[in-house]
C-alpha cells in the first residue's frame, strides 16, 4: 500500500451525506448511493479512495465504488458482518433511504500508481469495492487492465450482475468457489505491469506471495486490507513485552510518556492531541503520522516494506517506539 503524505492524510473534508439509494447486491451485501444533503456537487475522487462514516458512533471506512468522473452521487458497499464491531450491522440494519449520514474524506491510501502501462486487478468478495473505481479509471484514461472477481459462491459475489454490464465487462473474469491457485491469473512480471489486490487476509497473502515467486518486484504489487489477522500466538510468544517510551511533538518540544500497557494514539490524547483513528489495528492507515527522529517498532498492516524500512512514517494506534524517544511532527 501507498500512503500519501502523512500531514495531508490529516486533512479531510467533513460531508453531510443523504442516503439516495440501497440495494441488497449480494448476501449480508448493501450498496448505498449516496448525495450531498445540500444538494451540491460532492467533491471528485480518486480511484481507489475511501470515506469514513459515522455509524451510529463508531468511525467504519468504505471504499468509493463507482465512477469518479460521476460525483453526483457516491456509492459504497457494505458487507454485514455478525461478530464485528457494529459499524456495518448499524448501516445495514438500520440506514433507510432519505437517512442523513456524517462522513469525512475522500482519503485514497491505495491510489492507482501514474503511467501504469497495465494493471491486473484482483478483488475477493467485498474487497471488490475499490477495484471498481480503479476499473472506471482505468477504462476512462483508456489503460489495459484485467479484473478477476472471486466469491465463494455466487450469491455472495458483489455487484455480480453490474459487472456484465459495464463498458469495460469484456475485462472481468469472475471466480466462483476455493480456486486452485493464483499462479495462472498473476503470471510473470513484465515491466510496467502493477498488480493491485484486496479481499479476505489469506487471498492477499497468497496473491502477493505467488507473484513474489513469478519474479514481481515489490513497487509493483499494492495491496488494501480491510482487516488484520487474528493475532498469532507463537509471533506474541517472541515478542519483547511492551516499555515505555516518550514522544515528543516537533511543533512545541512537548514529551508526552507513553506507558507499557499505553497505545501512542491513548497516550496523545489523554495530553490533548488529536490524531484520527479508525481501525485501531494498523490496517486502515488514518492515523499514519510523521516520524521525524527515533525508530518505530512497526505493527501495521498498511505500510509497505519500504516504508516500514524508511522509518519516516508509523501509525500510533498500535506501533510503538525501538527508542527511547520518537520526535513527531505533530
Amino acid at each position: 500500500m501507498n500512503l500519501h503524505d502523512a500531514s495531508a492524510a490529516h486533512l479531510d473534508m467533513r460531508l453531510s451525506l443523504r442516503v439516495a439509494a440501497r440495494e441488497d447486491i449480494a448476501q449480508d451485501i448493501v450498496a448505498f448511493d449516496l448525495e450531498a444533503a445540500d444538494y451540491l456537487p460532492l467533491p471528485g475522487f480518486e480511484a481507489g479512495a475511501h470515506i469514513e462514516i459515522d455509524c451510529g458512533g463508531v468511525a467504519r471506512q468504505y471504499s468509493l465504488c463507482g465512477d469518479p468522473r460521476a460525483p453526483e452521487r457516491w456509492r459504497i458497499a457494505v458487507q454485514r458482518e455478525a461478530e464485528g464491531r457494529g459499524g456495518s450491522r448499524y448501516l445495514c440494519e438500520q440506514v433507510k433511504v432519505g437517512d442523513t449520514l456524517d462522513a469525512r474524506g475522500p482519503r485514497n491510501l491505495f491510489p492507482l500508481v501514474p503511467g501504469t502501462a497495465r494493471a491486473l486487478l484482483i478483488a475477493g468478495g467485498i474487497g471488490l469495492t475499490p477495484m471498481l473505481s480503479m476499473a472506471w479509471a482505468l477504462h476512462s484514461a483508456a489503460q489495459d487492465f484485467a479484473l478477476h472477481a472471486y466469491a465463494s459462491a455466487p450469491e455472495r459475489q458483489p455487484f455480480a450482475d453490474a459487472l456484465s454490464r459495464m463498458p469495460w465487462a469484456a475485462r472481468v473474469t469472475q471466480h466462483i468457489g476455493r480456486g486452485a491457485g493464483f499462479a495462472d491469473v498473476v503470471g510473470a512480471f513484465e515491466p510496467g505491469r502493477h498488480l493491485y489486490v484486496c479481499g479476505p487476509f489469506a487471498m492477499i497473502d497468497a496473491v502477493l506471495d505467488t507473484a513474489r515467486a513469478l519474479g514481481w518486484p515489490e513497487d509493483h504489487l499494492h495491496c488494501e486490507r480491510f482487516a488484520a489477522p487474528s493475532p498469532n500466538a507463537a509471533a506474541q510468544a517472541d515478542r519483547a513485552p511492551d516499555t515505555a517510551f516518550e514522544v515528543e511533538l516537533a511543533s512545541s518540544g512537548k514529551r508526552i510518556h507513553v506507558a507499557a500497557e499505553q497505545s501512542v494514539c491513548d497516550a496523545l490524547g489523554a495530553a490533548g492531541v488529536y490524531v484520527p483513528v479508525s481501525c485501531g489495528e494498523g490496517v486502515c492507515g488514518s492515523c499514519a503520522t510523521r516520524v521525524l527522529a527515533g525508530t518505530p517498532e512497526h505493527r501495521d498492516w498498511c505500510l509497505s516494506a519500504e516504508q516500514q524500512a524508511a522509518n519516516t512514517l508509523f501509525t500510533p494506534c498500535c506501533s510503538r517506539a525501538a527508542s527511547p524517544l520518537l520526535v513527531l511532527d505533530l
